[in-house]
């Protein structure tokens, strides 16, 4: 299926949640994730704030914090994204795209500092290849990126497609998937 019927198909299902499945599924997901290693032992993290009833990350928020993780968030600049560090979800502000993103004062991260990337998606396939919202901005960002960082999308299990997303060279596969039912690592 091409990428953008794809997304189309997605969104419409992901949208059609209600607020107590949305939550339901998220809170599942957020427990799945604190279960693998690679969460555990990070140091840094980086999460997103979620639009359009995408996964919630608030608890994983407040996990890291009690467990003395430094937290990372993405706001966009222009037409790069770049990651700041916040001290709670007080330190969101309404950014680009009507996305929550850490306030302009902050200062900028290296993504080499965060160990462990969550990754929101539209749709992901068991390759570990990902639709987001075509504007290409985590790809330009993860392209940067270095070996040691694990890569985790996090999606509702229904985001998870068992055929193949087409992808393109550029595109930044996903070293392991996360639903509210099952984490897939993805074989290289």
């Amino acid at each position: 299926m091409p990428k953008r019927s794809l997304r189309r198909q997605m969104l419409t299902q992901r949208r059609a949640l209600s607020h107590d499945e949305w939550l339901a599924f998220s809170k599942l997901a957020q427990q799945n994730l604190f279960s693998i290693e690679e969460y555990r032992q990070a140091s840094c993290i980086a999460l997103y704030s979620p639009i359009h009833n995408e996964t919630d990350t608030s608890d994983i928020l407040a996990t890291a914090f009690s467990a003395g993780k430094r937290v990372l968030y993405p706001a966009v600049c222009g037409q790069e994204m770049v990651f700041r560090e916040v001290k709670g979800l007080e330190s969101l502000t309404q950014g680009s795209f009507g996305i929550l993103e850490p306030c302009s004062v902050g200062a900028d991260h290296a993504v080499v500092e965060a160990e462990l990337i969550v990754v929101p998606g539209v749709a992901f396939d068991q390759r570990g290849h990902r639709i987001g919202y075509g504007k290409g901005f985590y790809d330009l960002f993860l392209g940067k990126m270095g070996q040691k960082i694990h890569l985790v999308g996090l999606c509702h299990d229904f985001q998870l497609i068992d055929g193949h997303i087409p992808a393109e060279e550029h595109d930044m596969r996903m070293g392991i998937i996360v639903t509210d039912k099952r984490v897939v690592r993805v074989v290289r």
